[in-house]
């Protein structure tokens, strides 16, 4: 199965590494015009630059920001054809007691995996309605199926909450022809967090892991960007409100 996304405009977010930029990559050699945003301008401008990729340093979790990089993106581009929500993550933080969780630790992980995905959705809305078609594909993850293997319980807490806006707004928005859906990663070293992650379980602990694994290795970047390529195509029409676990077959 091919795709093409010749004419297509997709934005990716969380493109300063890892998954999204394997995502980005993909959707660009499909043929898609590929603007990129994430908090880490650093990494991001030097991954834009050497793709080619109009970048947008901005925090997502403020409502405002999202809504001008959408209307920057049409302006520039005429449209915006594919949102791929794939920024998130722990924000640097380690699990604790729940007795030590402060407000500020809470909120923060929760305006980065779950507020920017719905301003995004909210403002592509309106340009994806006036062309009857869009895409958008939520990351989410193991974590929003079951506990999380972080021990973070505002992560496994705000990927749960994304895997239930997926279906909302699948509800809300299939029905003029924008299809919402998410991918649900296992275990997948893509980035210094997770590589510390990996590194903390030490040797037992990461043969207990991959154990738990049907297929008997960890996934990849491009494991991830292979499902989001085919939810975001037109192939995958008539596929909405969906959480596709992409893990290896974990048990």
């Amino acid at each position: 199965m091919t795709f093409d996304f010749s004419g297509r405009v997709a934005l990716v977010t969380g493109a300063a590494q890892g998954i999204g930029q394997a995502i980005a990559r993909s959707l660009a050699s499909s043929g898609a015009r590929v603007a990129v945003a994430d908090i880490d301008a650093p990494r991001l401008t030097a991954f834009a630059d050497s793709e080619g990729f109009q970048a947008e340093a901005i925090d997502l979790g403020n409502r405002a920001a999202s809504q001008e990089l959408i209307r920057k993106i049409v302006a520039i581009c005429g449209r915006l054809d594919v949102l791929v929500n794939a920024a998130g993550g722990v924000r640097g933080q380690v699990g604790r007691p729940i007795e030590e969780v402060d407000e500020a630790s809470w909120r923060t992980i929760f305006a980065a995996n779950v507020d920017g995905a719905f301003w995004l959705a909210q403002a592509a809305s309106a340009p994806m309605r006036a062309e009857g078609y869009g895409r958008i594909v939520n990351i989410a993850s193991g974590a929003g199926l079951r506990p999380s293997l972080t021990g973070i319980q505002a992560y496994t807490a705000a990927k749960h909450a994304l895997v239930g806006l997926t279906r909302q707004l699948s509800q809300d928005l299939a029905p003029a022809g924008i299809t919402c859906n998410a991918v649900a990663p296992g275990f997948v070293r893509s980035n210094p967090t997770t590589e510390r992650q990996w590194e903390s379980y030490g040797a037992e602990g990461q043969a207990r892991l991959l154990a738990s694994i049907h297929t008997r290795r960890l996934g990849s970047p491009a494991d991830i960007a292979y499902a989001v390529l085919f939810l975001a195509s037109e192939k995958a029409g008539w596929i909405s409100g969906q959480i596709l676990s992409v893990d290896g077959g974990r048990s």
